[in-house]
């Protein structure tokens, strides 16, 4: 709570005026009138700084009191508002008012300029490369925003605040970090020197109320069928990997799949900042941590696998597999956790499966690359392989069974593949959906064994 006043005090010694956001980003801001239709800039910034310091001596010590929930914090922070603002002379309009009242409390119970792009819904992702450059994307396309930090100082009390809140640090000595807001928002932040134009800042915004299955058939990420083949897949406890590039819906995909677990079963999910939001009853949540400022006390992914085969586990869930933690996850496939998850970065299936093998080279065992490959071939059943098209949309391309060894190399049959072949309309939309095949897979005796059965249909060849 004491970092709360001195936010509080550094923002009143700032005596500057955070962003007006462009009208169309529907932030509650108004834009600026005419020249002479009201306050100059400067006189408002004046009175916002005035208004900080009466904030700060009506409120005093109460921002210390820990009792205090952060609704009440936000209710006595706003009244307080309201009085400093009744008590200005100064001739404002409404538009005027509202937006110094916005600013302050953006500054105080927010995150500052960038507050208001958190709050609107059709924003994916806030990103801002140093105090004078904010940009958004919407519908998976990136805008430049009117929007600034009011210096480098003011931009890294903003990081500070976020990555404090679930204790991590980002200073010279560690000036990279990857963190979460309390919505399960992804943050990563860099600064200088490693960031040599001014401290960056990525968030990904996760949706208050996840996407469900029915949203992603509607947005066209998958089909009625491949809905039905993957909840299948779930429920028949596959093992599963969902792949792709940074930012193709990797994440909202893999938690649309853990949906399909069955309330009834031990879920672990272990992350390096926690953002799945998985809705069963029984759910056990691990995240990473880095190293403190001594460079001790680091758990990764690894050791996190590791200790949730101690866990009994009926599933596991694996946010991201980025390194030598592949070999934990392999072996945990192969030695009776049926049924579990993850996610990996590649380009397609098959570099899916030579990813996998090369985290698994990195953790330092001298095996052989036949045995590697057995391995994978053994444990993983269906690659679940994801893009984000030209368009900005972003759609599953592949699901991918994995067969058997034949040789040295691990056999695939696509079982869904996205039609590229219908181009684009006049907009830029992709025209394309995800198709059958018309191959059965092989792993349908193993589901029936869990009892599951798929209606053959699903696999009946669409034109």
């Amino acid at each position: 709570m004491s970092s709360l006043t001195d936010r509080l005090a550094a923002a009143s010694r700032d005596r500057s005026t955070t962003p007006v956001a462009q009208p169309e980003m529907k932030n509650g801001f108004t834009a600026r009138g005419p020249a002479g239709s009201g306050p100059s800039e400067d006189r408002l910034t004046e009175l916002k700084g005035q208004v900080h310091s009466k904030l700060l001596e009506q409120l005093g010590p109460k921002l210390y009191d820990a009792e205090l929930t952060q609704s009440e914090l936000e209710q006595m922070v706003r009244a307080a508002l309201q009085d400093a603002m009744a008590g200005e002379e100064t001739p404002l309009t409404i538009a005027d008012r509202s937006r110094i009242t916005e600013e302050i409390a953006d500054d105080i119970l927010g995150y500052g300029p960038i507050e208001p792009f958190l709050r609107d819904p059709d924003l994916s992702e806030v990103m801002v490369n140093g105090p004078n450059d904010i940009w958004v994307e919407r519908s998976g396309r990136l805008a430049k925003v009117v929007g600034k930090f009011n210096d480098e100082a003011h931009l890294r009390r903003t990081i500070d605040k976020i990555v404090s809140r679930i204790g991590r640090r980002v200073d010279e000595s560690s000036p990279m970090v990857d963190a979460r807001l309390p919505d399960g928002s992804r943050v990563n932040a860099v600064i200088p020197p490693l960031a040599v134009d001014g401290s960056l800042l990525t968030i990904r915004k996760f949706s208050a109320d996840p996407y469900t299955v029915q949203d992603l058939i509607a947005f066209g990420s998958m089909s009625e069928r491949t809905a039905q083949f993957l909840e299948a897949c779930v429920k028949g406890k596959l093992n599963i990997v969902v792949s792709g590039s940074t930012g193709a819906g990797k994440t909202t995909t893999l938690n649309v799949l853990s949906s399909f677990i069955p309330s009834d079963e031990r879920i672990v999910t272990i992350e390096d900042a926690a953002e799945l939001q998985l809705h069963q009853d029984h759910v056990l949540r691990l995240e990473s941590r880095p190293a403190n400022i001594e460079g001790k006390g680091a758990v990764d992914i690894r050791d996190l696998v590791k200790n949730s085969l101690r866990m009994r586990p009926d599933r596991i869930v694996v946010g991201e597999v980025r390194d030598s933690s592949a070999l934990d996850m392999l072996q945990a496939m192969n030695t009776g956790h049926d049924g579990s998850i993850c996610t990996v970065h590649s380009n397609g299936p098959r570099d899916t499966l030579a990813r996998i093998e090369t985290m698994v080279l990195m953790a330092g065992m001298d095996l052989p690359m036949r045995a590697i490959r057995e391995q994978v071939a053994s444990a993983v059943d269906v690659i679940v392989h994801q893009a984000r098209l030209r368009d900005g949309s972003r759609r599953i391309t592949h699901v991918t069974e994995v067969e058997r060894m034949e040789g040295d190399v691990i056999t695939l049959q696509d079982v869904f593949l996205f039609d590229h072949s219908r181009g684009f309309d006049e907009a830029g939309k992709s025209l394309g959906s995800l198709r059958s095949t018309g191959l059965r897979p092989k792993f349908l005796e193993k589901l029936a064994h869990n009892n599951v059965r798929m209606d053959p249909m699903i696999f009946a060849m669409e034109y």
